[in-house]
């Protein structure tokens, strides 16, 4: 066999790449596979893991981790993030339940969006205008929500139920499916029409790649920054709202359990943790794959600090899967 043979019969640099490069560009794909795997794999341990009902109870409780995980993914894709996620999820909820029992129930969610808009309209100035990083600066945002939340309630569980359509919203059903599930779909398909089909969507994923490009093309960096913040803020209240009526009331810290999933199932889904890539629909298949892996991993009696290691290396594993998807030609 002569040289040009030998060459002939190797696969090609370009064949080589081509399963690398097809996982890199389509990690919707890739974690709707894992899901699918999860569920064969917990249906050998439990027999409910395939069953209609099962399943609809996993979409009901993934629906208030999409809620926080939708917010933090437009954060995400300007290439900052936001810490503050816990205890705005924690100050909405126990505000909605504050105002439903002194003003009426009708105030209640409006009143928790409300306190999230105002909290993300902080980070957002102060990221955008005072140009603190955002990580210290959500971060110190959330120290600070803890404290007032504690000084709220002197330290004790509040005593404010939440209210009738809190609670409907969060178990009941409608048609036979979760209201909860429902609203995901709604807020979802809200996501994904002006992150791919407007102009401030577009704006997102320019910020993202390059602010100073961005600015210089005329588009209003700043103003853009604040309505990300904003919008993480009022969907991770909203969650607050949601998880509020599930439980019947708010409490301490009920939100702490949401950031490190809420990151994982953005980046599981393709978002550049810098910002500038991503999809929604991989950002909704990652909420779903940290869901399946949360109830696997209990029926498996996992203790928390192995979730947590394990969310931890599945975030590593896809920085260094995903960031290096540039390079890949």
């Amino acid at each position: 066999m002569n040289a040009s043979e030998v060459i002939a019969a190797q696969p090609s640099s370009g064949a080589r790449r081509r399963p690398v490069r097809w996982l890199l560009l389509n990690p919707p794909a890739v974690v709707a596979l894992c899901c699918l795997a999860l569920l064969l794999a917990g249906s050998a341990v439990n027999r409910n893991f395939l069953m209609p009902t099962y399943l609809l109870q996993q979409l009901q409780i993934a629906a208030f981790l999409g809620l926080a995980a939708a917010g933090l993914m437009a954060v995400i894709l300007l290439g900052h993030i936001d810490l503050s996620v816990p205890w705005t999820i924690t100050t909405g909820a126990m505000m909605a339940a504050a105002a439903g029992a002194a003003f009426g129930p009708g105030w209640a969610i409006p009143a928790g969006l409300l306190c999230g808009a105002l909290i993300g309209l902080v980070n957002g100035l102060g990221v955008a205008f005072l140009r603190i990083p955002s990580m210290i600066f959500t971060l110190g945002a959330n120290a600070v929500l803890q404290g007032l939340m504690v000084l709220y309630t002197g330290g004790h569980a509040p005593q404010d139920a939440a209210t009738p359509l809190m609670r409907d919203l969060a178990v009941g059903r409608t048609a036979g499916l979760p209201n909860a599930v429902l609203t995901w779909a709604l807020v979802s398909l809200l996501a994904y029409l002006l992150l791919t089909r407007t102009a401030a969507g577009r704006y997102v994923y320019v910020i993202g790649n390059s602010e100073r490009a961005a600015y210089l093309s005329g588009v209003r960096t700043a103003g853009m920054t604040v309505a990300c913040f904003v919008a993480c803020g009022m969907l991770s209240a909203f969650a607050g709202v949601l998880l509020a009526g599930y439980s019947g009331n708010a409490y301490q810290a009920m939100g702490d359990p949401y950031l490190l999933p809420a990151i994982a199932a953005v980046v599981l889904g393709g978002t550049n943790i810098l910002g500038g890539r991503g999809s929604y629909l991989g950002t909704v298949a990652g909420v779903v794959f940290i869901v399946l892996l949360q109830s696997m991993l209990a029926v498996l009696q996992m203790p928390e600090a192995g979730r947590q290691i394990i969310y931890g290396v599945l975030i590593l594993a896809m920085l260094m899967l995903y960031g290096r998807s540039a390079k890949v030609r």
